[in-house]
């Protein structure tokens, strides 16, 4: 027979409010009273703001922001990998699940873990109210949390600069979302995945050279002969082995969010996370993993793969590879359980509903790209008008005139 889902509150010693956990720091606060409680020792990192354009997603790529992930160095020491087998074999007695008791959103399909006494809530991803109770159900622990670092204040910062910097965005929005109104703090579910691969590749090399051939050509009003230099490949067959050990592959677990927005998010600097402890969420709410340990491993699969493939490019060398074969053997594959901090706003304006979310380590935000018709179309008359002058001027022999008049800068 199963046991009750655990319940936490955490009561001030002054007032017997709830307290809350405060992001940045390692305590517990009392809105009421003041009283703070420490959780332990250590405040948590400062955050990179995502004001520098040089750390802004879309540099370099998803693939590149998650290789922080990857990089063995960026391991929290006090935390323990599960070997992968066992989280696989995970039944309702193992000591490595729980019970727990979750609401469901019957718009996005978020699951939000009840773990006060809060019985319904409103969706902190699409503001759509959580009513259905889905019942107790066993879930693999969280071994680990990523404490919040940005107050609701800075998470709303970012967010609006981040609204400001888009182009052809209403103004109304920005404004809507500058009333106030509170955002969520919420805890999303990954998983994480190690492994050793050893792989054994067939392929080709391709080395480029260049020879000489004679077109015929229009040069002057005549047709002529002349020489030009065409690009060639020479192949050659290749094989080879590599190997490569992966560490913390992020792997989202949960369908509530596209991946696209939690892909924005990355990097996270995991070697802040701490042991799991439910203090951390008190005041924030925990989302629930939808995505199976097996599918979550699966996707984790692929990442490795197209690394896997990449390095093997690398290991060929030349100016082009083809790749007809790639085996690759994983081994000491390990996984946690983790949840990641996200301050989440939906907003609905003019009718529709906008979801942002800020990485409340870093700053980073994502959200839908809301786009003003009327900004685009003064844009496009204003461009039209501008083309229209030149064309004036051009046709009428005066464009030295029009040039005349511009100012030269220096």
């Amino acid at each position: 027979m199963s046991s009750k889902p655990s319940e936490f509150r955490y009561p001030c010693d002054n007032c017997g409010a709830s307290l809350r956990f405060q992001p940045g720091q390692e305590s517990l606060v009392c809105d009421y009273c003041g009283h703070e409680q420490k959780i332990g020792a250590g405040a948590a990192r400062a955050p990179a703001r995502q004001n520098d354009p040089a750390t802004r997603t879309g540099g370099a790529g998803p693939q590149a922001d998650r290789a922080l992930q990857w990089d063995a160095s960026h391991k929290a020491p006090e935390l323990t990998e599960i070997p992968l087998q066992e989280g696989l074999r995970i039944d309702g007695a193992s000591d490595l699940s729980h019970e727990v008791r979750t609401l469901s959103c019957p718009n996005c399909g978020a699951k939000m873990d009840v773990t006060t006494e809060v019985h319904a809530s409103a969706c902190p991803f699409c503001a759509t109210p959580v009513v259905t109770d889905t019942g107790a159900s066993r879930q693999i622990k969280p071994q680990g949390v990523l404490p919040f670092a940005l107050s609701e204040e800075q998470a709303r910062k970012a967010m609006e600069d981040w609204l400001g910097r888009l182009w052809f965005a209403p103004s109304g929005l920005l404004a809507y979302a500058r009333r106030g109104r509170r955002m969520r703090g919420v805890y999303s579910p990954y998983w994480t995945f190690d492994a050793r691969t050893r792989s054994s590749y067939s392929g080709q090399r391709g080395d480029a050279y260049y020879e000489t051939v004679h077109v015929t050509r229009e040069v002057n009003g005549r047709r002529q002969r002349v020489a030009k230099q065409v690009r060639r490949i020479r192949w050659r067959r290749v094989r080879g082995q590599i190997s490569r050990n992966f560490n913390d592959v992020l792997v989202l677990a949960t369908t509530s969010l596209p991946r696209r927005f939690t892909d924005g998010l990355t990097p996270w600097d995991l070697s802040d996370l701490r042991p799991y402890r439910p203090d951390y969420l008190a005041g924030f709410e925990a989302e629930g993993y939808t995505v199976a340990l097996s599918d979550g491993h699966a996707t984790a699969r692929q990442e490795m793969a197209a690394v896997i493939m990449n390095d093997a490019r690398r290991d060929i060398g030349g100016d082009e590879q083809r790749i007809d074969r790639i085996d690759t053997r994983h081994s000491d594959e390990t996984f946690k359980h983790i949840l990641l901090p996200i301050w989440s706003a939906a907003y609905k304006y003019n009718g529709r509903s906008y979801r942002f979310l800020v990485n409340a380590q870093t700053g980073r935000v994502q959200g839908e790209r809301p786009w003003s018709v009327w900004k685009i179309a003064a844009a496009v008359i204003a461009a039209l008008i501008a083309l229209a002058v030149f064309l004036y001027f051009a046709q009428s022999g005066g464009y030295e005139q029009l040039q005349g008049a511009i100012p030269r800068s220096g």
